[in-house]
């Protein structure tokens, strides 16, 4: 990273989550934790090294696989694909996220109202003239999280349903106070399959 450098009190908890030196608004302190997280998960480790005005590096090491080739194994029946037909109010700030997640549920037979920021979800909360089945939102996102817009569109929609995501663990974002525990939650990134599963249990009032 060719930007201004960290001094070592910030890179010390540059992989802190919700740490962040960004103004209100600006940045939400999960992406680093987020790759810390992804790479401990591997076995692996991060090193940063970083002079104010020089720039950053990091540096990732990742075990190196030793073992024999395993055969491919025999796929067995394909588990059935967990459809639907209801609209979901999806909010997400990462283009490339929506875009995906968009894509994965249409494919999924819903109606996606797409929205890149809490303002414009309220706005088609406000508008939109059928039911809103789910609200499908990030949970740290620059003008106000999750929780919060879900209060927003439940005063709006008494009877919609909220599942809320994130590229950290249920556990840490309950920590730290910006979701209640034993909320509805999926973790990013997802695949179609798991994404389906969790739709369908929170629109089926499952857990």
């Amino acid at each position: 990273d060719d930007g201004c450098g960290m001094d070592k009190e910030t890179a010390d908890r540059v992989f802190e989550p919700f740490f962040t030196t960004k103004g209100v608004g600006q940045g939400t302190g999960l992406g680093l934790a987020t790759v810390y997280g992804i790479i401990k998960q591997n076995n692996g480790f991060i090193n940063v090294y970083s002079e104010p005005g020089l720039g950053s590096t990091f540096k990732i090491y990742l075990p190196r696989h030793t073992g024999e080739i395993e055969e491919t194994r025999q796929k067995g029946p394909a588990e059935p694909d967990i459809r639907g037909c209801e609209t979901i109010l999806l909010v997400e700030d990462e283009l490339a996220i929506i875009t995906m997640t968009t894509m994965m549920l249409e494919r999924l037979g819903y109606t996606v109202l797409a929205a890149e920021s809490p303002d414009k979800a309220i706005s088609l909360a406000q508008k939109y003239p059928e039911e809103i089945h789910l609200l499908m939102t990030d949970v740290v996102m620059p003008e106000l999280n999750g929780k919060e817009l879900s209060d927003r569109i439940q005063a709006l929609r008494p009877t919609i349903k909220s599942l809320f995501m994130s590229g950290y663990t249920a556990d840490v974002i309950a920590n730290h106070g910006v979701l209640d525990e034993g909320v509805q939650f999926i973790q990013k990134p997802f695949s179609k399959k798991d994404l389906a599963i969790r739709v369908h249990r929170v629109l089926e009032g499952e857990n």
